[in-house]
């Protein structure tokens, strides 16, 4: 897959992110390398693969290399978004040696968590590759990691929805609950709208037919999310939306249930599993002798 951009908002972000983890991991100093280390030693270390998937936070370990050691010297052989195989290198990394070992915990911990995330997508992207649906991640994310989890599903084929609260307005069941009804919680978000002069997509969700009717004499929305329909519902339900909506899947939705939601004809599904069931792939940094 493409890899992203590293821009000057997501590098700071990732400059962000790598000094935070530093302060949590190594603290007031790594006490076990200052005192079996010289501090001018300098070592080579090579990532090695020992798991079959996607590879992915390659970009994000070469710029903990540099933070700890501005001096190192990143030799990249892999891509993020790589199909990668046992036996496979992505990098070699030579710098500091103390360096490398305060930066060792932080770069496996973030690309094993990215490579399986990756791997996961694209297994359900591969699913469904042959059906016009695509298949979004959710808000289930590792607090303070969305931004490298949603990296990791875009790598692995699959897109991101919203990045927060605040980019989508997003109608679920709380909220119609806590509204009164579907109407009025539609109403209110074009009230809202208007008071504060701006404008953003809409998503409702329906949790059964009879909401879905109500939505359909409604109107004023972008998608329709259909939470946890059973098949035959589900494309009972597409058919009476009929294109004037896009339409969503969503709903405990897994790699075994995928397909057939697919060929339902909705256009969206949403797998929360993307982010947090995703198992973290084995990979090992060791210095070369």
């Amino acid at each position: 897959m493409p890899d992203t951009p590293i821009t000057e908002t997501l590098r700071q972000r990732i400059l962000q992110f790598i000094n935070e983890a530093l302060a949590e991991d190594v603290g007031p100093g790594d006490y076990t390398s200052e005192a079996t280390i010289p501090a001018s030693n300098r070592d080579t270390a090579r990532l090695l693969v020992k798991d079959v998937g996607v590879l992915a936070g390659v970009a994000v370990a070469k710029m903990i290399f540099l933070a700890v050691d501005p001096t190192a010297e990143f030799d990249q052989r892999m891509n993020d978004g790589d199909l990668m195989h046992v036996g496979d290198e992505a990098f070699f990394v030579t710098c500091n040696s103390r360096a490398l070992l305060q930066a060792e915990r932080l770069v496996l911990n973030t690309m094993q968590r990215m490579s399986g995330i990756a791997t996961l997508s694209n297994r359900y992207a591969f699913e469904v590759e042959d059906l016009p649906v695509t298949v979004l991640d959710t808000r289930k994310t590792t607090p303070n990691l969305r931004f490298l989890e949603k990296w990791a599903v875009r790598l692995g084929g699959c897109d991101n929805y919203r990045d927060g609260l605040y980019d989508r307005i997003m109608i679920k069941d709380n909220h119609i609950d806590a509204a009164g009804t579907i109407t009025a919680a539609i109403e209110g978000v074009q009230t809202f709208f208007k008071e504060n002069n701006m404008e953003l997509p809409i998503t409702v969700e329906v949790r059964n037919l009879v909401e879905l009717m109500e939505v359909l004499k409604v109107g004023k929305v972008d998608r329709i999310m259909l939470d946890n329909f059973e098949v035959p519902i589900l494309t009972e339900a597409v058919a009476h939306i009929n294109g004037r909506f896009e339409v969503e899947a969503s709903g405990g939705i897994n790699l075994e249930t995928i397909r057939e939601i697919a060929k339902t004809g909705v256009d969206f599904i949403s797998v929360g599993a993307l982010t947090h069931s995703a198992t973290s792939l084995d990979l090992s940094l060791k210095v070369v002798k």
